[in-house]
């Protein structure tokens, strides 16, 4: 029945109901999850364990190549499925359990994981899950819309359960480009030269002995949650497009500009979305995931290529990419996360890194991930990979949050995810600021005039005249410094 996705015919004998797959896990595990931003994820695993877990919790270190769909980070969290998650996640449920302290997070950037299983630094898989869209004759496991950690969790794992996507195309196999380093110190260099080479195989190579199951599933992704564009977001469109307009003029790029890497969300996917208005031609991406906007540049013929490790859409989008498939298969490569996001392949090329920041501050701080300083959000994802390592670091925020009772530029953030040495450009609705090439005294004066919100500036003016009284290479009042914050935790808003 299922011979024509599983080709190797031995292993149409370890087809088995997700529940009974459920039952080789044991308390304590570490395991491996397929899934990258809500594309490739295991389906029915996640809620086998859930069923598993309600007699006794199995407290598993769960890994994953980013955030999981089909709210199953939630569920696993609120059963007792984990007990330590790494290295991203885009869930309330689990966020709150995280801020809890009930599950133990590791916030990673996701160029790291894969390193740090070769090397020990994490304790082995013990089993593997992965989504697939066949597997082939040779026992290699076929991915699905992404490809994460995947080919990583299987080099490591004990046992490997492959969960079978009918709802995945078979016209998927080839999409992908499956290379793992070497260990060190025997490593060879990486031999990608452009976004668009292949340099690996077409599938994560098994022995097929370790595949102790397989879960037949049907299930389609979970759809992107992207907003659309608005006011706001045109701007900061507006104001990047024109800066990298500027850098061709200057003649440091040419109207090709550099490979684009784009983090996941609405801000981001909205600035991408600006470039097909723009004169901007045969551009290509060397980005950690493809997002609705990536789909439409390519179809507008403003994006030649894109080399990603997952695509997550909305569900339009979606139908309209695997109805197309044909037509992208030769425009777009999937890698493993430790590729797309390696720090010396994003050096090499030269890639313009386009993120989001939670806040940011006058002398060019950012925090993507703490709420408040102490409450995590998301996880800093591959924004640092890009940010350090890119030609241009890019982070792009509204300049108001909570209807105006927060402002995103403050006079110290709260956390440090990316420090002043690795942003370039800071990006509101109301301008952008180019801080290279710029001491922190003259920072603070553009990113206040350029990019604060109207209703702050006099008190972001004020605190950096006073802050200067002080003297000091970055001057600040200490016992001020974090007031902002601290204020709209006791009044509701930042405001004076």
């Amino acid at each position: 029945m299922y011979a024509h996705r599983i080709r190797r015919p031995e292993l149409l004998e370890r087809v088995m109901p997700a529940a009974a797959a459920a039952r080789l896990f044991a308390p304590a595990m570490t395991v491996g999850m397929s899934g990258f931003t809500r594309a490739g994820d295991a389906k029915a695993l996640p809620r086998a364990l859930v069923e598993r877990s309600r007699t006794a919790p199995l407290g598993l270190t769960l890994i994953t190549g980013a955030s999981l769909g089909n709210d199953s980070d939630g569920l696993m969290a609120d059963a007792g499925v984990i007990a330590r998650r790494l290295p991203f996640q885009a869930d309330a449920s689990l966020r709150r359990r995280i801020n809890t302290g009930e599950v133990l997070f590791i916030d990673q950037h996701l160029s790291e994981t894969a390193e740090q299983l070769r090397s020990g630094a994490l304790p082995a898989i013990d089993i593997a899950v992965i989504e697939a869209a066949a597997i082939r004759g040779d026992g290699g496991i076929v991915p699905t819309m992404a490809v994460g950690n995947s080919a990583s969790f299987v080099q490591s794992a004990k046992q490997v359960i492959v969960e079978l996507n009918l709802a995945a195309p078979l016209a998927l196999e080839g999409l992908h480009d499956i290379y793992l380093p070497r260990p060190r110190p025997e490593r060879a260099p990486i031999p990608l030269a452009a976004p668009g080479e292949r340099i690996g195989t077409t599938a994560i190579p098994v022995d097929p002995a370790r595949i102790a199951a397989i879960v037949i599933t049907d299930s389609p992704d979970s759809p992107s949650n992207v907003l659309p564009p608005d006011a706001e977001t045109d701007a900061i469109a507006r104001h990047v497009i024109a800066f990298l307009e500027g850098e061709v003029a200057a003649g440091r790029m040419t109207p090709r500009l550099l490979p684009l890497q784009a983090g996941i969300g609405t801000i981001a996917n909205a600035v991408l979305h600006g470039l097909a208005q723009s004169s901007f031609r045969d551009l290509t991406m060397y980005s950690e995931v493809l997002q609705d906007s990536a789909i439409a540049l390519l179809d507008g013929g403003q994006l030649a290529l894109a080399s990603a490790s997952s695509i997550t859409l909305s569900a339009p989008m979606h139908e309209r990419f695997l109805a197309n498939l044909e037509r992208y298969r030769d425009r777009i490569v999937l890698r493993p996360q430790e590729i797309s996001n390696h720090p010396e392949i994003v050096r090499r090329l030269g890639i313009i890194g386009l993120n989001t920041a939670l806040e940011f501050d006058i002398y060019g701080n950012v925090n993507s991930t703490h709420v408040g300083g102490t409450h995590m959000m998301n996880g800093i994802g591959g924004s640092g990979d890009f940010a350090r390592n890119g030609e241009l670091a890019i982070f792009v925020s509204k300049s108001e949050a909570k209807n105006g009772a927060i402002s995103s530029v403050v006079p110290m953030v709260a956390h440090v995810d990316h420090t002043e040495h690795d942003v370039d450009v800071l990006v509101t609705e109301w301008g952008l600021a180019d801080l290279r090439a710029l001491a922190p005294r003259e920072r603070a004066p553009l990113i206040i005039e350029r990019c604060a919100h109207p209703a702050y500036r006099a008190a972001l003016r004020d605190y950096h005249e006073r802050a200067l009284l002080r003297g000091g290479q970055t001057p600040h009042l200490l016992e001020e410094a974090l007031g902002w914050q601290e204020r709209y935790r006791l009044t509701g808003s930042m405001q004076c």
